[in-house]
């Protein structure tokens, strides 16, 4: 009788705990769930939202030897900078469409007219479409990125005079 009251008054044992939190760092899961009788034991780790994270930024170092090119792409982007007229920057980091499906027209070209709130472009970003609005009517005076370019926050991408 003695040991049937220090059964319910201490029903976890922590040694249990441990050896799931242990099995959980060796297999790289993120939770496990044990039930023995009337005991169910659940353990997880909360630094699965970090490994989310982390995994969209991966496709970045396949553009690294494109990023390389890059470097002398900024000294080319930055006349449109010095230009007149309003340069429409990227909201986002992202992957920039010039039309709406593959096989339609692009929004805008070169020498365009566009009015306050068209769409210029669309700009992926964790797989919801973004549409790029003119801040202002004008002209197209040159568009800085190509279709299916990846782009980063603050990044040229067209030119409005």
């Amino acid at each position: 009788m003695a040991s049937s009251p220090k059964a319910p008054a201490d029903p976890i044992d922590a040694r249990l705990v441990r050896k799931l939190a242990d099995i959980l760092t060796d297999t790289g899961l993120s939770e496990i769930e044990v039930e023995h009788g009337g005991l169910k034991i659940r353990v997880a780790k909360q630094l699965t939202a970090a490994a989310v994270h982390y995994a969209a930024p991966a496709p970045a170092p396949a553009a690294a030897p494109p990023a390389a090119a890059a470097a002398s792409a900024p000294a080319a982007a930055e006349p449109a900078i010095t230009r007149s007229g309003d340069v429409v920057k990227s909201p986002m980091v992202g992957t920039v469409y010039m039309q709406p499906s593959p096989e339609a027209p692009a929004f805008i070209k070169v020498g365009d007219t566009v009015t306050a709130g068209q769409t210029l472009m669309i700009i992926e970003a964790m797989k919801t479409m973004n549409p790029i609005p003119a801040p202002k009517g004008g002209k197209i005076v040159e568009i800085v990125v190509e279709d299916a370019q990846p782009v980063e926050f603050g990044e040229p991408l067209v030119v409005i005079e």
